[in-house]
């Protein structure tokens, strides 16, 4: 690290992933400058050398995402960066990581769009492409920090969750939290959990490259270790070999899901904030969820019974636990700087037990604690 650990510092959102990828054991990062995301690449450049590692600006988005997926399957833990208009050119290459099973991580640092939008501008607008960007089912994993220290503490996890369970996982960021400077005490070294990928346990001639274990997750060789083997983006079998056979790609397709839809009590992760006798909730995520905070706090002080649940984990969505939110609750406020992505997903979830009510803004600016907490005034007679 930068830093002695436990020592407090000014530090960065776009800093601490930084700060996160290398205590989790990240060696490789390919990427192409882009607003508001850069100072991950330029921190990069200089941090990783000193620990080993391997920067590589490329030609473009698309070109990073195909040396972070070589870099994987060579063995080493491999991130790249970008934001709106890079993660829309590296959705093709994240499609064939999902279906490949090969361990990387996205930051995406999300900013006012479509095409070249705003560069400076916060929004999340990307939450509907982290999950569905690329084509096909697929399986992702998504995560999203509201504060500094959340994003090292979620970067850590996702090089931990695409080690795991061999997949693709996205740190969700926006421009707010990529920029902003908190105070933070970063843990040492030791206390950091740093999972590995599994390894085969067979010798290469005995090695099948796509049969899973109890958990469906195979175990990974590296690329130049003698475990020679087909790596594809078309249905493969558990050889990797192609095949166009209609049980084979149905049930690798199930595999994928089922190796993350299995484990949600893993991969989940949710912050309830004072929902024990809530009447009205709000689910915001990312910088939004700062002021929603904030705004349940007064609407605490005014005499309403006000909560807040962030999804943490963006995809998988959250739904059991929004179904559990809307049987205690009589009005849902969902708030997000796009219109209305994850609102979709919280109305399908109450499944009409409770009053959904939006705020949306889509002009760069941050949603205001007054804004949130107008809303909360609006608590329905019934649900």
């Amino acid at each position: 690290m930068s830093g002695p650990a436990g020592v407090a510092r000014l530090m960065q959102g776009n800093e601490a992933v930084v700060e996160g990828a290398l205590a989790a054991g990240v060696r490789f990062f390919a990427g192409y400058p882009i607003t508001p995301s850069t100072e991950i690449a330029e921190l990069m450049a200089e941090r990783l050398p000193l620990v080993g590692g391997k920067f590589i600006q490329m030609e473009d988005e698309i070109a990073s995402m195909a040396a972070v997926i070589g870099a994987s399957l060579a063995g080493l833990k491999a991130l790249t960066a970008t934001s709106g208009p890079g993660f829309s050119l590296k959705q093709e290459n994240i499609g064939y990581a999902a279906m490949a099973e090969i361990p990387c991580v996205i930051v995406n640092v999300q900013r006012w769009g479509p095409s070249t939008g705003i560069p400076t501008a916060p929004a999340q607008g990307d939450v509907m492409q982290a999950r569905w960007g690329t084509h096909g089912d697929h399986p992702v994993i998504a995560l999203c920090p509201s504060s500094v220290r959340e994003a090292f503490d979620l970067t850590v996890r996702a090089v931990n969750l695409a080690e795991k369970y061999r997949v693709p996982v996205i740190l969700l960021m926006d421009e707010v939290v990529g920029h902003m400077r908190e105070r933070v005490v970063l843990p040492p070294p030791e206390e950091v959990e740093v999972v590995e990928r599994k390894k085969p346990r067979v010798p290469p001639g005995d090695y099948y490259p796509y049969r899973p274990d109890e958990d469906g997750v195979p175990p990974m060789a590296n690329f130049g270790d003698g475990y020679r083997y087909h790596v594809t983006g078309l249905v493969h079998d558990e050889k990797g070999n192609p095949t166009t056979d209609p049980r084979v790609a149905e049930e690798l397709l199930l595999r994928l899901h089922r190796k993350i839809y299995d484990h949600l009590d893993d991969i989940l992760s949710v912050e309830r904030y004072m929902l024990e006798d809530a009447e009205v909730a709000v689910v915001a995520y990312g910088a939004v969820a700062r002021a929603a905070r904030r705004a349940v706090k007064e609407a605490r002080a005014a005499g309403i019974n006000a909560g807040l649940l962030r999804p943490v984990t963006i995809w998988p969505f959250p739904e059991r636990e929004v179904a559990e939110l809307a049987q205690r609750v009589r009005l849902v406020v969902v708030a997000e700087m796009n219109l209305g992505q994850l609102r979709l997903e919280v109305e399908r979830a109450v499944g009409g037990r409770a009053a959904v009510k939006g705020i949306h803004r889509v002009s760069g600016e941050l949603i205001t604690v007054e804004e949130i907490l107008a809303a909360l005034r609006e608590v329905p007679e019934h649900a």
